[in-house]
């Protein structure tokens, strides 16, 4: 007795690419629970800007999370220290230093070390 089995590359390729699909479905969960690690992780208020969705890709479905927070690529990469001037011409910096309101024309700033919380987030979430 001998036993046939056919393999169509192309159905299998539909079958993956469904939107609704299993494949689809899962690829969503793992996003989705990688995406609430990276809100977890993220610095501040960051994480409130994080969202994520999947997308049909050049080479398949595929999960995207986004964070469109304003800093996100300075806390993503750091930054070396730099002065912070007013936006504008002649205005001062206004903030808080140990409960005290202090006004300054410009602030030394450190720079700060990178914090790479959405790869450290792909890793956790595999």
């Amino acid at each position: 007795m001998s036993v046939e089995v056919r393999i169509d590359p192309g159905k299998i390729s539909r079958i993956l690419r469904l939107r609704n699909g299993r494949v689809a479905r899962k690829l969503g969960e793992r996003t989705q629970r990688t995406a609430g690690i990276a809100e977890r992780e993220a610095p501040g208020s960051m994480g409130r800007y994080i969202t994520w969705k999947v997308v049909d890709g050049p080479r398949g479905l595929q999960g995207v999370i986004i964070c469109d927070h304003p800093a996100t690529r300075f806390v993503l990469d750091g930054t070396r220290p730099h002065i912070i001037r007013p936006r504008k011409r002649n205005g001062v910096l206004r903030f808080e230093v140990r409960g005290q309101v202090v006004y300054s024309a410009y602030v030394r700033h450190p720079g700060t070390r990178a914090n790479d919380f959405l790869g450290r987030a792909l890793r956790m979430g595999r």
